[in-house]
């Protein structure tokens, strides 16, 4: 009697406990409202979007064209093609290009460096198509590196005629394809990226800002670049670094220039707040393999591999292996064996190729032999 009494109150606390038992609630609202013609947020690391509207939509650049100039530009420096000490000559063309100005003079040779930061944190026009016509001879066969690169980098639906990003019919690129070449600006030259954060430069004894607000307003900002045509509206990319991420986001065709700084905010602050990014570099399993000299192989991930998910999600989620088929020998070290699974309350949240981490030898054919009868 007395062991039956326990038993129901085991019975009990255990349903008692497992009905107090609270799953973790992750609430991912919608993106706020973004008053603009296009907008994207993405993480840099792991490439996952995190909001977006009319993304592909094909918009007037504006100024946001000096970001694939400067590609352009610090790619030929890498290749040794040009030189920050390069002497660029300043044509007739280039001075008296309009809108915004680094107030380059005629006639002058002028360091390529200080060209680019003028394009780079003044927006100069002068110095864009300076730079242009120094690397290619002129700003149309210079259009034409521009849309080369941009063609490798993956943006499907831009197109560029000129290197400041003035008002022309043909130009044209999109918030993915701004985000696409944000992302590689940061990734391939990180000796010139923190030129972007730059708050002023001045030349020739004039001081002039960078038009990008978030540089005063927000300590995590650090790039890169605004624009602004009556076509156009108004256009920023901006990317920013806080806790462990950093995010890139593109707002076109905004209304204003106090909009697109607090529209880019918000993107900011939303990608910020809910979600995080992990590096799954270094996970290594053992797995069964058959026909080897070995009862068991290690696999896992190799590199850097990112996932983004709800903030805190990760730490609750669990990791299943998935094999392509049941693992036997021969095995080379490198070769893909199947997935790694990181799942959340039974739904895969993120799939990440899983490969050998060493080889794996067959084994004799008499070892073999006896696995298959089971000795």
């Amino acid at each position: 009697m007395h062991f039956s009494s326990v038993s129901k109150l085991l019975i009990t606390s255990l349903a008692t406990l497992a009905l107090n038992a609270q799953a973790a609630i992750f609430i991912t609202p919608k993106a706020p409202d973004i008053n603009a013609a296009a907008y994207t947020a993405l993480d840099y690391n792991s490439g996952k979007t995190l909001a977006s509207n009319n993304a592909h939509e094909k918009r007037a650049p504006a100024s946001l064209t000096k970001l694939m100039t400067a590609y352009v530009v610090f790619q030929l420096i890498k290749d040794g093609r040009a030189s920050l000490e390069d002497e660029v000559r300043i044509s007739k063309k280039a001075w008296k290009t309009g809108g915004s100005k680094s107030f380059v003079e005629v006639g002058k040779n002028i360091k390529l460096e200080i060209l680019l930061k003028g394009m780079i944190i003044q927006s100069g026009n002068d110095s864009a198509v300076a730079l242009a016509e120094h690397i290619a001879g002129t700003e149309g066969t210079f259009a034409t590196y521009m849309n080369e690169y941009a063609r490798e980098l993956g943006m499907k639906n831009s197109r560029f005629e000129n290197a400041s990003g003035l008002p022309h019919a043909d130009q044209h690129t999109t918030a993915a394809d701004m985000a696409i070449l944000a992302a590689a600006t940061i990734r391939d030259f990180p000796e010139f990226y923190p030129w972007y954060a730059e708050k002023e430069f001045t030349y020739h004894g004039i001081k002039q800002r960078n038009r990008n607000k978030l540089l005063w307003s927000d300590h995590t900002v650090d790039g890169l670049k605004t624009g602004f045509t009556k076509k156009a509206g108004y256009n920023l990319t901006a990317s920013a670094q806080r806790v462990g991420m950093r995010l890139i986001s593109v707002v076109l065709g905004s209304t204003g220039v106090e909009a697109r700084t607090a529209q880019t905010q918000k993107i900011l602050d939303y990608g910020f707040r809910f979600f995080e990014t992990q590096n799954l570099k270094g996970i290594a399993k053992e797995v069964p393999i058959s026909s080897a000299t070995k009862d068991t192989l290690k696999v896992g991930t190799t590199g850097d591999t990112y996932i983004t998910l709800a903030r805190g999600q990760y730490k609750l989620s669990d990791q299943a292996i998935q094999l392509n088929t049941n693992l036997s020998a021969p095995i080379n070290k490198g070769d893909q064996v199947g997935h790694l699974l990181i799942q959340f309350e039974g739904k895969t949240m993120a799939k990440i190729p899983l490969v050998a981490l060493e080889d794996a030898e067959q084994a004799g054919f008499f070892s073999r032999m006896l696995e298959k009868v089971g000795l």
